[in-house]
């Protein structure tokens, strides 16, 4: 066996391995790489790391699958191959109508870890689901982390249980007829525990994006690092997609985006695989070109996230028209995004200061494309006390923002602990193990809300353990009668939805949308024959649509045939055949 890594700033290299009494060199191939060779695959667990130069502390493998000691400790050998699938003849759902269900692992359960979310599992097929989103889960500095933090992107952190756990978690998921995808971050490396630019130039001099050091993806051996980990989650860890965080801050000078060769790896690898595998973008561009297919000269994307459609629901739920919220006041922000895709498609962005966007060609693009929410871990997580709609909104309010959200045109997206109006804050925390870094991001985290207003005792220290403890789902509300309610509107929501084939009609041709900003009601038409409408306002409305019933979110609502009264923040389904 070869144990290789990519070191070009090393003028020399040793491997420090638990199985010999003394470091071996390594060979240069003179490309940069250094390689070792054994005659015997080392056992499981076996630790490992290399010294640079005449350090004698060995680093971490830049591409290690395993850090049971933590992200500054030597890596541990890991046999994906040695695990027992059960998958076998596994085959993924399509995205095109799916429902998302986002979770993060260290607060989805008490325990925190990939075993104890396998538990809970049931609960998310009895929703009816289709795909587990998990926030990343490379391995970060600490025992707590959003995830987007992490400096090792090949190794599942051991908090979470590693990646054995990782194996059971996916094959589980499988078993239950879910499929995963994963998010994963190529834009920028976490502030501690990363040592890949002692090994090689992986980050750009003198270029940073909002969260750090730019990612070079100018060089080929950054890009082959970017892709192979790609491949690993999709072909060692059977995972049948990845979300790709905040794609606007990869800044890619190739003249093929490092996102259109991802895709067409990922194409051939789903050919060789023989099932399908799906690419999400996190994209502030509001650019087809993300999601035009790479023989259309696109980045190939399956889909991408839509912050439009949650700022303008946002707006129209709450009424809230501060900072990127400003631009999406009136329903007819709401009506826009709905019928369009996107509500800043050329226009002109007070937010940013400047046009943004393009329009959506809407001939050529189906709908599914667009992932759509009224909550996940963004959208929460950086609001100042980390709350929920649900401490805000009423359940008919929060009813009303499901129907608009999972009979949207688009593919939804669910927040963990949403579908049941979970009370539990989700909120922004952090373990870094420095003193002065962990002082510096909570002052840093203080700062930046007292300059919006906000008094600095209302700002959670995330720092502190109990900044994490607060953010886990609290399960035994599924107990209360109110909290079952709300998860039983979502349960039927999402059946209707797979059962009613024009609320997942992909055909933006296929979508009319009225409007009344003073009576506050929307109509959404799918199709000669289904109808979607809610009223957002105070007092009941009487509108121009009648027939079946499908769903109501309040008795009060009276359906007739050919007009309908709704109660105050209410919603309903209709057929009209």
């Amino acid at each position: 066996m070869n144990i290789s890594v990519w070191a070009p700033r090393a003028n020399r290299v040793r491997l420090d391995i638990d199985l010999d009494d003394r470091t071996i060199p390594m060979t240069s191939n003179g490309n940069g790489w250094w390689t070792a060779e054994r005659a015997e695959l080392p056992p499981a667990d076996t630790r490992y790391g290399f010294l640079l130069d005449d350090d004698d502390t060995p680093l971490p493998d830049p591409r290690s699958r395993w850090q049971p000691d933590g992200v500054h400790e030597r890596s541990a050998i890991h046999h994906p191959d040695q695990f027992g699938w059960t998958d076998h003849g596994w085959s993924a759902p399509v995205l095109a109508g799916a429902v998302l269900y986002e979770l993060h692992v260290g607060t989805f359960t008490p325990g925190g870890t990939l075993d104890a979310a396998i538990d809970r599992l049931p609960h998310l097929v009895e929703l009816g689901v289709d795909f587990v989103e998990l926030l990343p889960v490379n391995a970060f500095e600490g025992e707590r982390n959003w995830g987007y933090d992490g400096v090792l992107w090949f190794a599942v952190d051991d908090s979470y249980g590693g990646p054995a756990a990782y194996q059971r978690f996916v094959d589980a998921c499988h078993r239950q007829g879910l499929g995963v995808i994963q998010d994963v971050v190529y834009n920028h490396l976490g502030p501690a525990g990363n040592y890949l630019p002692r090994f090689a130039p992986y980050l750009r001099e003198g270029a940073a994006n909002a969260w750090g050091a730019e990612v070079d993806l100018d060089r080929d051996e950054v890009r082959a690092y970017i892709l192979d980990n790609a491949v690993m989650w999709l072909g060692e860890y059977h995972v049948d997609g990845l979300r790709i965080d905040a794609i606007h801050a990869l800044s890619d000078h190739r003249p093929t985006h490092i996102l259109a060769e991802l895709s067409e790896r990922t194409a051939a690898l789903a050919r060789e695989l023989g099932r399908s595998l799906t690419l999400i973008a996190e994209s502030d561009l509001n650019d087809p070109i993300v999601i035009t297919p790479t023989d259309r000269h696109g980045w190939g994307m399956d889909a991408q996230w839509s912050d439009d459609f949650h700022h303008a629901l946002h707006v129209a739920l709450t009424g809230e028209t501060s900072e990127y919220y400003a631009d999406f006041h009136g329903l007819a922000a709401l009506a826009k995004t709905i019928a369009g895709g996107f509500f800043h498609d050329g226009s002109f962005s007070s937010y940013r200061g400047k046009q943004h966007g393009r329009p959506i060609d809407s001939a050529a693009t189906p709908t599914w494309r667009l992932v759509v929410f009224d909550q996940n871990h963004d959208q929460i997580g950086n609001r100042v006390a980390g709350d929920r709609l649900a401490a805000t909104l009423t359940a008919q309010q929060l009813a009303v923002a499901a129907v608009l959200v999972l009979t949207s045109p688009f593919t939804p997206m669910l927040f963990m602990g949403e579908e049941w109006a979970a009370s539990t804050p989700w909120q922004f925390f952090s373990d870094y193990l420095d003193p002065a870094l962990g002082t510096a991001t909570s002052e840093g985290r203080a700062r930046e809300f007292a300059g919006m207003g906000f008094d600095l005792a209302q700002v959670p220290d995330p720092q502190d353990p109990a900044t994490f403890e607060r953010s886990k789902l609290d399960w035994s509300e599924l107990d209360e009668t109110a909290h079952r309610q709300m998860f039983d509107l979502y349960r039927r929501l999402i059946a209707l939805r797979h059962d009613v084939p024009a609320l997942t009609d992909a055909r933006f041709s296929e979508i009319h949308v009225d409007h009344d900003d003073e009576q506050r009601w929307i109509i959404v038409r799918r199709g000669p024959s289904t109808v979607v409408a809610a009223n957002l306002g105070d007092a009941p409305v009487t509108l121009p649509i009648g027939g079946r019933l499908l769903l109501s979110t309040s008795a009060a609502s009276q359906i007739g045939s050919t007009t309908s009264t709704l109660s105050a923040w209410s919603a309903a389904i209709v057929s009209t055949s």
